[in-house]
């Protein structure tokens, strides 16, 4: 019995070793899809005012308005387009590691705003993008040459252990 459990456990760390990146890279890409395009409707994105006024502060005016979120929308869904298919993937995360920049951002530009007391919505919205960030470093490490592997010295060195103490 103990030893159908071990390799059930060895099996589905193997599992999970080969597959749980590319799930997080597709979840993650999305995740991106489906908030980027909810922009490129106005009145739809909950933080598209939010948004719209960090892009306007950080291109110092160059950007506002429906262009501001116009830009947002297409960079997001670019973004996740390359995480689900895993093109240009490389390029979606250097892109990504700007746009997680620009989504702190209101942190330092509206921190009054955003804590006036207890956080707001929208300080809670953008408190999420730590998991997304935290994330985007998983798949980065993958997509630059890290890879998962399995631990199978512990189940051995246990099989090993019992069998010495049957003996």
């Amino acid at each position: 019995m103990t030893a159908t459990i071990d390799t059930m456990i060895s099996r589905l760390a193997a599992w999970l070793s080969r597959h749980s990146i590319d799930v997080l890279r597709i979840s993650l890409g999305l995740v991106f899809v489906a908030f980027g395009t909810l922009k490129f409707f106005p009145g739809v994105s909950p933080a598209e005012a939010l948004s719209v006024a960090t892009l306007e502060k950080l291109s110092l005016g160059l950007l506002s308005g429906y262009a501001a979120q116009a830009v947002i929308a297409v960079m997001e869904v670019f973004i996740g387009l390359t995480l689900v298919t895993g093109k240009l993937l490389k390029t979606g995360l250097v892109v990504m590691t700007g746009a997680l920049a620009g989504f702190f951002a209101p942190y330092a530009l509206f921190f009054t705003d955003l804590f006036p007391g207890a956080p707001t919505l929208e300080a809670q919205y953008i408190f999420k993008d730590i998991v997304l960030a935290a994330a985007a470093m998983v798949i980065a490490a993958r997509a630059l040459g890290a890879r998962l592997v399995p631990v199978r010295e512990p189940l051995e060195r246990v099989h090993e252990l019992r069998e010495r103490a049957a003996a």
